[in-house]
């Protein structure tokens, strides 16, 4: 079945650009230059992925990427923006972005970013929702959630209830950036201090568990100021 995605954006020669590089590879591509118009798209026919541009000419990306994740939570949201600042990318992710790509960008980069989103898109069915019996793995680390058990290459390890929850959350959505502020909500809960130091401490324990070397990640990889990934070995 033919994959259609949406791309959100007002200059033609990127249009044009992208729109040749997913066809290439495969794509059916739609294109919306107004907030307008991406909504009517949207929602008559929704896309399996969409490309959003945050400066658009009637209506500012960041409201738009709200109403998308607001109408189908699901579909992946892929912003791709001349805005470089962080607050941006934090505020962006935090709303739902599926990941946050800065222009100018390397076509291959973009390309394996977009598989990656449509691919734990199906990972994670309707909705976004696992199955608490799902177990996880990437490059010889397995997660299994039943029976809170972590193995590294066969050899098994044993990690706090919290550096669990961080790993389990990382890998639930692999290849996605996380920011700081949604995974200290999500395993502290909203009365935790917006901090990030007891994150900090969590994920260097993590990493010296894993044995990582952050320099060269083999497993998570910093967003610098924004928050965490796991890499996707696919």
């Amino acid at each position: 079945m033919i994959q259609t995605i949406l791309i959100v954006e007002d200059d033609k020669s990127i249009c044009h650009f992208v729109g040749q590089a997913l066809e290439y590879n495969g794509y059916e591509v739609v294109i919306a230059e107004t907030a307008r118009q991406a909504k009517a798209i949207f929602l008559s026919q929704p896309p399996v992925l969409v490309l959003l541009d945050l400066g658009l000419p009637d209506e500012d990306g960041m409201t738009l990427l709200e109403t998308m994740k607001t109408l189908h939570p699901e579909i992946p949201v892929i912003v791709v923006s001349a805005r470089i600042w962080e607050e941006e990318k934090v505020k962006a992710l935090d709303m739902g972005a599926d990941d946050y790509v800065v222009k100018p960008f390397g076509m291959s980069e973009l390309m394996a970013r977009v598989r990656t989103a449509i691919r734990h898109a199906y990972e994670t069915g309707s909705g976004g929702h696992l199955r608490d019996a799902d177990i996880f793995t990437c490059d010889g680390l397995v997660l299994d959630v039943p029976h809170h058990r972590v193995t590294l290459d066969g050899e098994e390890i044993h990690f706090t209830a919290h550096e669990f929850q961080i790993l389990e959350q990382l890998m639930r959505n692999k290849g996605k950036v996380l920011t700081y502020a949604w995974l200290i909500r999500k395993i502290w809960g909203t009365y935790i201090s917006t901090d990030n130091q007891i994150l900090r401490v969590n994920m260097a324990n993590i990493r010296k568990k894993l044995k990582e070397n952050p320099a060269s990640p083999r497993f998570i990889q910093t967003e610098l100021g924004v928050g965490y990934r796991m890499i996707d070995e696919g």
